[in-house]
């Protein structure tokens, strides 16, 4: 049997490598946020910068047991304040990402996405799920199951890209993108099939860039060799997928959820698109996915250094 979380324990390792990040932890006040930003800065991974009301913030330490004296601490009157605050924060290149504290995911994403003075950039923000899946070679992307209800194609170009290039930034060697359906097969009355279809040709003809594309696909035969073979499916995706890319938010809820209640995965979740790394926790995480969330946005944010180190 595999050593459990050994998936999660390399990201960490890897982001511990690549340098703590400084990140603003956005309304961290509950005992689990606060915890949580405590432990991943005791690893090395983060220097946190405390955004929201002060007295809250205090009481929450207090209640987990953790010594924030040496934190910086951003007081605001309340959660909105504080997303908006932390936004602020990205601008002035204060921070390099963003992480989700007890505020709800609306309120966060909703300062992210303003048409004036958000963290917009020319790629449609997505959410991706990292999971460390048991018995899973390696870790398996999911997207998207958190921002984008129903993308339309336009719309799945970005959420491709996003995932490929942090596919990319985790190291993968090989970034293998299945685009998800109920078959393998192109049929014009499942829209998502033609789709699947569509951004397979885009990425042949340089539109999506850096990794291998296929679909329509199963999930059956997107990750399973043998469901692959039966189906007589030749492809270098096909049974080996590492990217899932899902038609809908409900499909990659689900299937999120399926593999992390019924097969034990856990799932550490990061927003890309915008101008930085947008950390997505929840009460349900454990310790160790809080810990691979702020891993992964450590190596993202890692790969922009080295992107805007290179001369144009």
């Amino acid at each position: 049997m595999d050593k459990p979380h050994a998936r999660y324990h390399r990201l960490i390792d890897a982001a511990v490598e690549a340098g703590a990040i400084r990140i603003a932890v956005v309304h961290p006040c509950d005992a689990l946020s606060i915890a949580g930003a405590d432990e991943a800065a005791r690893m090395g991974l983060i220097v946190p910068v405390l955004v929201g009301p002060r007295a809250k913030i205090e009481a929450a330490a207090a209640a987990a047991g953790v010594d924030i004296a040496g934190y910086r601490l951003v007081d605001t009157p309340h959660s909105h304040a504080a997303a908006d605050a932390a936004v602020a924060l990205v601008h002035t290149g204060e921070v390099e990402a963003l992480m989700k504290g007890s505020l709800h995911t609306d309120e966060l994403m909703a300062a992210v996405v303003a048409r004036e003075g958000g963290l917009r950039t020319a790629r449609r923000v997505s959410h991706c799920f990292v999971m460390d899946v048991p018995g899973h070679a390696d870790p398996l992307i999911i997207t998207d199951a958190a921002i984008n209800i129903a993308p339309d194609l336009e719309a799945k170009i970005d959420i491709v890209q996003n995932a490929i290039d942090l596919a990319q930034a985790l190291g993968f060697p090989e970034v293998r993108v299945a685009v998800l359906s109920a078959m393998e097969t192109v049929n014009p009355k499942i829209p998502s099939t033609v789709e699947a279809a569509a951004l397979c040709k885009m990425a042949h003809r340089g539109q999506i860039t850096g990794a291998v594309i296929d679909g329509p696909l199963a999930l059956d035969n997107a990750v399973d060799l043998g469901a692959a073979a039966v189906k007589h499916i030749v492809s270098p995706v096909a049974g080996r997928a590492n990217v899932l890319v899902v038609p809908d938010l409900e499909a990659g809820n689900m299937l999120a959820k399926s593999l992390s209640f019924l097969a034990g995965a856990d799932a550490a979740g990061i927003v890309l698109g915008a101008r930085v790394p947008i950390v997505l926790t929840s009460r349900a995480d454990s310790v160790i996915t809080r810990l691979a969330s702020a891993a992964v946005a450590c190596l993202v944010a890692a790969a922009r250094r080295r992107t805007l180190a290179v001369p144009a």
